[in-house]
């Protein structure tokens, strides 16, 4: 979803190639693409990249102009781009983590009730420096909307499913004015599609 909405936000025409979680990402055919059997992956011409923050900076440094989703080096923001779009990674890795507790390990007794406790208090920590740098601010920037909240503001949408965010107002609104923006809506499934994360978890008992 990070990679769909940053495309829509460029505005690009795209192919979009859904595979179902299971054996379809292991066959040789996608594995020549993502060697892990995993998505996202992005194939332009004769550019492959299966990471989505070096999706997200390819698109940029490619496609996007100056001051709108990019910031170039040698900007005021660069250096901070470059932070925030690599931090969403931090907040996912627990996110991923979660999920695979949750959500991919159907049996309980394969569950590690640790691992979810730790997972969900490291998420927690990772979002509070969201909440904190979002202080004063509409998005993660001084400067305005960019790539790095297609990153942030996703993995703030699925780290939600894991941890309460009623706490943290800055990331609440940050939430509410993400999900007003029409690449956004476009990035998530279709209504009649299964979701990944269609519930809050953390408020399963002894499952976080």
């Amino acid at each position: 979803m990070r990679s769909l909405w940053l495309l829509h936000e460029l505005e690009l025409a795209f192919d979009l190639v859904v595979h179902p979680f299971g054996p379809d990402l292991y066959t040789p055919e996608y594995r020549s693409i993502h060697p892990l059997g995993r998505v996202p992956c992005l194939v332009d011409g004769d550019v492959t990249l299966f990471e989505s923050g070096a999706i997200a900076e390819y698109l940029c440094e490619t496609y996007a102009r100056q001051g709108s989703l990019w910031r170039s080096p040698g900007s005021p923001d660069r250096a901070a781009w470059l932070q925030w779009l690599h931090y969403a990674e931090t907040i996912a890795v627990h996110v991923a983590n979660l999920t695979q507790q949750h959500i991919v390990i159907w049996e309980d007794a394969q569950r590690s009730p640790m691992v979810m406790k730790l997972e969900a208090r490291r998420l927690a920590k990772a979002l509070a420096v969201v909440e904190k740098a979002l202080a004063g601010r509409d998005w993660m920037l001084p400067s305005g909307f960019s790539a790095v909240d297609t990153g942030i503001g996703y993995s703030v949408y699925a780290a939600q499913h894991f941890c309460d965010i009623s706490s943290l107002p800055n990331i609440r609104a940050y939430l509410d004015r993400c999900a007003l923006r029409p690449a956004f809506a476009s990035a998530l499934p279709p209504d009649d599609a299964p979701r990944l994360y269609a519930r809050p978890f953390y408020a399963e008992p002894g499952k976080a």
